[in-house]
C-alpha cells in the first residue's frame, strides 16, 4: 500500500524534473552561445502506407504528339553513367578550351523542379520530368537538335516540393525507354512513337518504401531485361523489358530498403552479378537467377545513400557516401566456391568521399569531388595524388570524362574542363552556362554536344572542336 505522503510525493515528481530541466537549459543557453548544429537537407518523411491503401495510378496516362525530329547526330548516352556504365563518353575531337563567352549555347528548355538527367538514342532526348501545375511525372522526348518536344506521356501523380521532385535517368534501348518516377512508378514505352507497353508500381507490387528525397535510383537495362531494387518483399527484380514480366525475385528476410544508389552490373570469377548499396548493407546478387551470392553491412549509411559502386579492378569496389560517411574499398575474394567480401580500407570523409555523384575511374586512376567541393584524383590504393584546392570546388554538381578531359558543373550552371591526368590539377577552360542554382543532374555527351540541367532548366551546349 502506497501512503498519503508518498503519493503526494509522486504527483509532484513530474513537476520537479519539468523545473529541473528548465534551469539546467536556461545554464546551458546563457553559457554557451554556440549556435545549435542541425542536420543538413533532412527530407520531410514519406507516410508509409499498406500495398492495399496506395492509390491507383493510371500509368499508360495521356500521350500528346510534338513537332520535333530526331537528330541525325551519332553516338548514344543510354542511361545513368553512359553506354558502359562508367562515367565515360566515347567522344573524339572534342575542344580543348573555349572563348570568353563560353561553349555555344545550342538550345535551354525550362523544366519542373528536380535532379533528373537524360538519356540519348538515336538523335532523341529522353527525360522524365514533373508538370508541377497538373500534378503529373511526364516522359519528354526531344530532339537532340533544337530541344522541341517529338512526344511525351504523362501521368497524373501527386507529388510535393522536397528539394525537387523527379531525379532518375531513364534507360533506352533501341525498343524501349523505360523511366523510374519519384515515388516508383515504373514505365515503359515505344521509344520511338511513345506508345505505351507496360507500367509497375513498386509500392503496391512489392511493398517498396518511397526513399527520402524521392526514388533516386536510375533503372538499368541489362540486354532484353531490366533490373531494379525495389526493397520490401524482394531486394532485387529482373523484368521482360518487352513485357514486364517478372522473371526472377532475390529474397529479402532482412527487409533491406531501397536506396538512391544504382545498380552496378559486374563480372567477377567467371560469374555475373549486380551490386546494389541497400539500406543495411552490399549485395552481389546472381545475374542469371537472382540468387543472393554474397552480402555485407561493414558499409551501410544512415541517411542518403546516393553514389553508385564503382568497379576499380581486380574484383575491388570503391563505396563512397555523404554525411560524414567518407568511403570504403571492398575486396572480393572466391573462397570454396563462394564469394566473400572484405572490407579492404576504409577512408574519413575529410580524405574521400561523395555527398551526391558517383566517382570515376579512368586509366587506372579514381576521380571523384569530395564533401567540400575539391576535385581529387586517387591512385588504385586509394593514395590520393592530388586536389584542386580551395579555390577551386565544384560543390554537389555531376562530371563525367571524354576524350582526356573532366566537364565539371559546380552549383550554380558554371561548367569546368580539366585534364583528366595524374599529374596534376590542370584547368583548361571555365564558363557559366545556366543561370539558376542546384545544377546536380547527370551530364550526357554525345555528338559533341553536353547535356546539362540545374533545378528548373536544361541547356544542349556544343563542345566539340569544331563548336
Amino acid at each position: 500500500m502506497i501512503s498519503v505522503r508518498s503519493e503526494t510525493a509522486f504527483r509532484l515528481l513530474p513537476g520537479a524534473v519539468a523545473l529541473l530541466g528548465l534551469c539546467l537549459l536556461a545554464g546551458w543557453l546563457l553559457g554557451n552561445r554556440r549556435p545549435l548544429a542541425l542536420p543538413e537537407r533532412v527530407p520531410e518523411p514519406e507516410p508509409r502506407r499498406s500495398p492495399g491503401r496506395v492509390p491507383t495510378v493510371n500509368l499508360a496516362g495521356v500521350f500528346t504528339r510534338g513537332e520535333g525530329v530526331p537528330s541525325s547526330l551519332p553516338g548514344i548516352w543510354p542511361g545513368f553513367r553512359g553506354p558502359e556504365l562508367d562515367g565515360l563518353a566515347p567522344e573524339t575531337s572534342l575542344a580543348r578550351t573555349w572563348p570568353p563567352s563560353g561553349p555555344t549555347v545550342l538550345w535551354s528548355r525550362e523544366l519542373g523542379e528536380g535532379h533528373a538527367g537524360a538519356a540519348v538514342f538515336g538523335g532523341c532526348v529522353y527525360l522524365l520530368d514533373y508538370d508541377q501545375a497538373a500534378q503529373r511525372d511526364v516522359i519528354r522526348c526531344l530532339s537532340l537538335d533544337d530541344g522541341r518536344e517529338i512526344w511525351s506521356r504523362a501521368y497524373r501523380v501527386k507529388i510535393k516540393r522536397n528539394h525537387g521532385m523527379s531525379r532518375t535517368v531513364p534507360a533506352v534501348s533501341a525498343k524501349h525507354v523505360i523511366t523510374l518516377g519519384p515515388k516508383c512508378h515504373v514505365v515503359c514505352c515505344d521509344r520511338v512513337t511513345g506508345e505505351y507497353r507496360w507500367g509497375m508500381d513498386l509500392v503496391r507490387q512489392f511493398g517498396t518504401k518511397v526513399p527520402p528525397w524521392y526514388a533516386g535510383q536510375c533503372p538499368l537495362l541489362d540486354g532484353d531485361r531490366l533490373i531494379l531494387a525495389p526493397g520490401g518483399s524482394a531486394l532485387m527484380i529482373a523484368v521482360d523489358a518487352a513485357t514486364g514480366k517478372v522473371l526472377w525475385k532475390t529474397p529479402n528476410p532482412r527487409r533491406w530498403e531501397m536506396t538512391h544508389s544504382s545498380i552496378l552490373p559486374l563480372t567477377f570469377a567467371g560469374r555475373r552479378m549486380y551490386v546494389y548499396c541497400a539500406s543495411g548493407g552490399v549485395v552481389g546478387v546472381d545475374a542469371d537467377c537472382g540468387a543472393l551470392l554474397w552480402e555485407t553491412d561493414a558499409w551501410k549509411i544512415s541517411i542518403a545513400t546516393v553514389p553508385t559502386p564503382v568497379e576499380i579492378g581486380k574484383g575491388r569496389l570503391l563505396l563512397t557516401g555523404g554525411y560524414e560517411a567518407g568511403a570504403a574499398i571492398l575486396q572480393l575474394t572466391q573462397q570454396q566456391g563462394r564469394i566473400v567480401p572484405r572490407l579492404e580500407r576504409r577512408f574519413p570523409a575529410n580524405e574521400f568521399g561523395s555527398d551526391q555523384q558517383t566517382p570515376i575511374f579512368y586509366q587506372g586512376y579514381i576521380y571523384g569531388v569530395i564533401p567540400g567541393g575539391q576535385l581529387v584524383c586517387l591512385d588504385p590504393s586509394g593514395r590520393r595524388l592530388w586536389a584542386s584546392g580551395s579555390t577551386h570546388r565544384f560543390g554537389l554538381g555531376p562530371y563525367l570524362i571524354a576524350d582526356g578531359l573532366i566537364y565539371l558543373m559546380n552549383d550554380s550552371g558554371t561548367l569546368t574542363l580539366v585534364e583528366a591526368t595524374p599529374a596534376g590539377y590542370h584547368q583548361r577552360a571555365q564558363a557559366r552556362i545556366l543561370e539558376g542554382h542546384d545544377s546536380w543532374g547527370p551530364l550526357a555527351l554525345v555528338g559533341g554536344r553536353l547535356l546539362a540541367r540545374d533545378l528548373t532548366r536544361m541547356v544542349c551546349v556544343d563542345v566539340s572542336d569544331g563548336g
